[in-house]
């Protein structure tokens, strides 16, 4: 009891620092070192169990690293620009909330950062919103849906540590979630934006922004989607043919062909560093993240959790998601609410009998309910892309919390209805 206690005094202390906008990194191992004394486990053991929950993810972390070869090649060759622009433009004005949301999926999807994705995409979304009238709520709840849905079946550093840490093949997570993300879609763009419509009648107009790209310095959409369809066909060969070929070398992989594909490889160099740039800021927030899941996975605080559930086979079903949102609430990220969901309650998740892609998958998926909070920076960099203020970004909440209850709503549902098929 005192442990779980302690557990739960660790995360609110690293909450309240970082809505203070404190460290997130700082913020996260103060917290576990509080965690750790307030449970009564010690100064040693506390230190103990925070290492052995750094240990525990380290391998996803150099996956993540890795992973930064193909982010970086995306971004900087404007391969990721490219995708978006040729999408939007094939669907046209007239399915404008739809072509956002799927040029935002796509890129998350292939393995761009969700804010970054919405980042690129945001100036075309300007240029079109313009033209047509529509507001900068919509397009921007068109992006982050659309960003959301892509981000449960990619290769980026929330899926990555989620499989690592259950155990499970990349690829099988990756395709478990494929039903709930194109649901998530479609009710993003038909039900879910024409509520906000409804709901916001006195909508703000979307603010001229300056920051264009010129479509003819782009690459073609064959070269910019090569990168991304060699990773997904690498890593699909397990599934498929039995062959694993492992993340750490099919991301970079996937880089180096979209290199050669954009015929930009004296921009090599340039690619590698960005990548290596964003990935090293999510590698350190996962050594803390690390951290404090060692302490709540020593604690016990998952005992009480599955206590508080019962013993049902709802109980069982519930209890992957429902720590994915947990987590996401309190660290107001995707990646470091998978992280903590899944190195702390992997082992009660699989012990319940539910498979290892299926832990992966529903711990995944429930991190996006809650990871667009305002003490993450999620909210900032999105809110930032449409020149939206933080009191009408405030308003955005609901709606995409209502999206990522969708997201986990099938994700739970397609593991009940097929769940043998992905073990």
């Amino acid at each position: 009891m005192n442990s779980a206690l302690g557990a739960v005094v660790g995360l609110v202390v690293a909450i309240v620092l970082i809505v203070r906008r404190f460290s997130p990194v700082y913020s996260l191992l103060l917290g576990a070192v509080v965690g750790g004394l307030m449970g009564g486990m010690g100064l040693d053991a506390t230190v103990a169990n925070m290492i052995s929950g750094v240990k525990d993810i380290t391998p996803a972390i150099i996956r993540i690293i890795a992973a930064g070869v193909l982010s970086g090649v995306l971004i900087k060759t404007g391969a990721a620009a490219s995708i978006s622009h040729t999408i939007v433009n094939r669907l046209g004005e007239r399915h404008v909330f739809l072509a956002l949301a799927l040029a935002t999926m796509l890129l998350t999807a292939v393995g761009v950062f969700i804010d970054v994705a919405v980042i690129t995409v945001a100036p075309i979304a300007i240029i079109i919103s313009e033209r047509v009238g529509v507001s900068r709520f919509g397009v921007l709840l068109a992006m982050i849906g659309g960003g959301k849905c892509g981000n449960i079946i990619s290769p980026n550093p929330n899926t990555i540590i989620a499989a690592e840490n259950f155990g499970a093949p990349l690829s099988s997570v990756m395709l478990a979630n494929v039903a709930a993300a194109v649901v998530g879609l479609f009710v993003t763009v038909y039900l879910i934006l024409p509520l906000l419509a409804r709901r916001m009648k006195h909508d703000v107009a979307m603010a001229r922004v300056e920051q264009r790209v010129e479509e003819q310095s782009l690459p073609s959409f064959g070269a910019s989607i090569a990168g991304p369809v060699v990773v997904m066909a690498l890593l699909m060969l397990r599934p498929v043919a039995g062959v694993a070929i492992d993340p750490l070398i099919a991301l970079p992989v996937g880089g180096v062909v979209g290199i050669i594909a954009t015929r930009q490889w004296r921009r090599t160099a340039e690619c590698v560093s960005y990548g290596l740039e964003k990935m090293s800021v999510v590698a350190v927030l996962l050594v803390s993240t690390g951290a404090i899941a060692g302490i709540i996975k020593a604690s016990t605080l998952t005992d009480m959790l599955i206590a508080a559930l019962g013993s049902g086979e709802s109980a069982r079903v519930l209890l992957a998601p429902l720590s994915g949102i947990a987590m996401s609430a309190a660290t107001a990220s995707t990646t470091a609410g998978a992280t903590i969901a899944s190195a702390s309650f992997s082992e009660a998740i699989l012990a319940s009998g539910v498979a290892a892609v299926w832990g992966a998958a529903m711990v995944n998926v429930g991190s996006t309910v809650l990871d667009h909070l305002p003490h993450g920076s999620f909210f900032h960099a999105t809110g930032g892309a449409v020149e939206m203020g933080i009191k009408d970004r405030l308003k955005m909440i609901p709606y995409e919390s209502a999206v990522g209850l969708v997201l986990t709503i099938c994700s739970v549902a397609t593991y009940l209805l097929i769940g043998s098929l992905f073990v």
